[in-house]
């Protein structure tokens, strides 16, 4: 799980966005971060609403539609994770997921990979929990465990495969109104930065990989990253210079935070 367009040419705003209503960019219908953006990412514990940042990424199953409603009403943008490349045993889809589909488990207790070359069969799941998103009233959506084809899955899959997936989660999510970030996978991102409207990585500054999430800054759109291992004196400096959405955080990814 968590280690984590034809592009309309964009008018490049620098800078970090200070209050709810300076980080949104709508493109169309679709609410568009900006690189700087503050965030909270909290999947586990008791929610704590009380961080005072302009967006919130939250369990997609977790949570209601009266939680986004007030975070909306606090002024915040709310972003549904979800698990979109791996098997999550404990949800309450997880019976619909035939045998075939689903690989060698992924590090994280109850998941297992899924075999992303079926997408006869994982369109249909996915888009109906994209669907339930929408239905809360979510403003985007984080798919997680995009990076299949560079782990070992059970499954042969090639760069393509996961290319193809990826920019299937990415449509998936448009066609609903929503906005959609790309999940780690730093060596598709050339491919992917004009598919995805922001982007979600774990770890960057610790493997040295930060600078290979510059395509998106220079799209002028946000990279929200989080860091477990090191402290901040060592990766803050460089989060600000590279205009990254920065924190560190516990691999719970309870309410506990340090930003940059």
């Amino acid at each position: 799980m968590r280690r984590v367009l034809p592009l309309v040419v964009l008018l490049l705003l620098a800078g970090c966005a200070t209050d709810p209503g300076d980080d949104d960019r709508p493109i169309g219908h679709r609410w568009q971060p900006r690189p700087g953006t503050a965030w909270q990412w909290q999947l586990s514990g008791r929610l704590d609403t009380s961080v005072d940042v302009p967006v919130y990424d939250i369990d997609g199953f977790d949570h209601s539609k009266a939680t986004v409603a007030a975070l909306h009403r606090d002024g915040r943008k709310v972003i549904c994770y979800l698990s979109t490349g791996a098997w999550e045993d404990w949800r309450p889809d997880a019976g619909k997921f035939p045998r075939s589909v689903l690989g060698k488990g992924n590090g994280w207790e109850g998941e297992r990979w899924l075999d992303i070359r079926r997408v006869d069969v994982l369109e249909p799941l996915m888009a109906a929990r994209v669907d339930m998103c929408r239905d809360k009233g979510f403003d985007a959506v984080e798919p997680d465990n995009m990076d299949g084809y560079r782990n070992r899955t059970g499954f042969p899959l090639k760069a393509s495969d996961q290319l193809r997936y990826n920019r299937l989660i990415a449509r998936l999510a448009h066609e609903r109104g929503m906005a959609v970030g790309l999940k780690n996978d730093l060596d598709q991102i050339p491919e992917l930065v004009g598919d995805f409207d922001f982007a979600v990585n774990e770890q960057c500054a610790q493997y040295g990989e930060c600078t290979a999430l510059s395509p998106f800054v220079k799209a002028g759109k946000a990279v929200f990253h989080v860091e477990y291992e090191v402290p901040t004196r060592s990766f803050c400096a460089q989060s600000r210079r590279l205009k990254l959405s920065s924190m560190l955080k516990k691999y719970e990814l309870g309410a506990w935070r340090r930003a940059c």
